[in-house]
């Protein structure tokens, strides 16, 4: 009996170690994807879907601008069935784009939109441009409507028309409320420039926004420019300022039309004589454009004696814009102008003046020192608008 229960001691230890020298067979590890199919729900009831995007330490989202709609019936559910389908084949073109990326199978540079608005921002501050701030607001707006994975060569007519229709229909200040006309217009004209540098920079081939017609586009309201008449300009002249440099730099600017930037940072090493004419040569804060300014003999009444000054001291000893703003507004009260006042004012002055008095359109865009004769053509429509003013004079006159 003893040799029976030893004969199966023995079996029973054989079978333990035949199974501890069997190789283990490791359960398959889960692989996850580097791209996800997401829902967000929205307060009307439907869903929102984009990719989730996950790969080396780094999350981002897409957002597909496909909605699941409540399935309240059958064709409800065939119309979400059909877009999970489409989400699904994007989804699975970004895994394909990821792992042939990784692979090292690149057919073609790929940038991205966001990169380059962050691009076109560096590029213009390295211009000394002062758009900086208005391109962040872009990109931010960007980043809400079409995520962070819009490629450059994603981005068509259709792309464009739509951002114009959100940035009209559904885009809403921080503070919840609509904005003004103007400053969507700043949003098109920033994104419009970027498009237009990814295009000299070869990035893409033609921008789409050109194939948009201009009654489609954000236009800026007609722009209403207050300006002094002549019999307004002597009222000035006639009344006493308290600040005198404040009074004489303004009716230098009526005389010559430089921006107030412009004239604080003038120079007496700027002022100099060609042919017995006086001149200014500026380069123009705004535009950072040189400009070669004559100067009529109105305009040189208004200017300080030089006297002992150096090359590099001031022409006009002058407080800041904003101080010169606020302390001219008694003054032109005083001179019995009751109209929108400031210093640009004076700018206004010179540019329709000038029309008024026969000078051609062109002429005075370069007096101005404007890039393009089209910034000019604003005061040609007062002028023409005086026209009309004065030719309908006559009427009623003769019964």
């Amino acid at each position: 009996m003893f040799l029976i229960f030893d004969f199966y001691l023995y079996l029973c230890r054989s079978n333990i170690n035949k199974r501890n020298d069997m190789p283990r067979v490791k359960k398959p590890t889960k692989v996850k994807e580097p791209v996800r199919l997401r829902t967000k729900k929205l307060a009307n009831g439907s869903q929102s879907l984009y990719l989730d995007i996950y790969r080396f330490g780094k999350r981002t989202y897409e957002y597909l601008k496909m909605y699941l709609i409540p399935e309240t019936d059958h064709n409800a559910r065939l119309q979400n069935q059909a877009t999970m389908n489409a989400a699904n084949a994007i989804k699975s073109k970004r895994i394909i784009e990821l792992t042939n990326g990784e692979a090292g199978i690149e057919t073609k540079e790929r940038v991205y939109l966001l990169d380059w608005m962050k691009t076109y921002k560096e590029n213009q501050a390295k211009r000394g441009k002062k758009d900086g701030y208005q391109i962040s607001k872009t990109i931010s707006i960007l980043r809400d409507y079409a995520g962070e994975r819009m490629l450059m060569d994603q981005i068509d007519k259709t792309f464009c028309q739509n951002y114009l229709d959100y940035l009209q229909t559904e885009y809403r200040s921080n503070k919840g409320k609509r904005v003004t006309n103007f400053t969507l217009h700043t949003y098109y004209r920033v994104l419009n420039g970027a498009l237009n540098a990814a295009v000299r920079a070869e990035i893409i081939k033609s921008n789409p926004f050109t194939k948009i017609s201009n009654s489609d586009k954000i236009r800026l309201p007609e722009s209403k420019r207050s300006y002094m008449t002549i019999d307004e300009v002597r009222a000035l002249i006639d009344t006493p300022m308290e600040n005198e440099a404040i009074k004489d730099a303004y009716l230098f600017s009526c005389f010559c039309g430089l921006r107030i930037s412009d004239i604080i940072r003038l120079q007496w090493k700027d002022v100099f004589v060609d042919g017995g004419q006086y001149r200014l040569s500026v380069s123009m804060q705004k535009t950072k454009e040189p400009i070669y300014l004559p100067l009529s003999s109105e305009a040189l009444k208004w200017m300080p004696e030089r006297g002992n000054k150096t090359p590099e001291d001031k022409v006009f000893d002058l407080p800041s814009p904003n101080t010169i703003n606020i302390l001219i507004k008694p003054w032109a009260k005083a001179a019995g102008i009751s109209k929108r006042f400031t210093f640009h004012t004076a700018r206004h002055t010179f540019a329709t003046m000038m029309l008024t008095l026969g000078a051609d359109l062109y002429t005075t865009s370069k007096l101005l020192g404007h890039a393009d004769v089209k910034m000019t053509q604003v005061y040609a429509k007062i002028i023409n608008k005086k026209k009309d003013d004065a030719v309908n004079l006559v009427n009623g006159l003769f019964g």
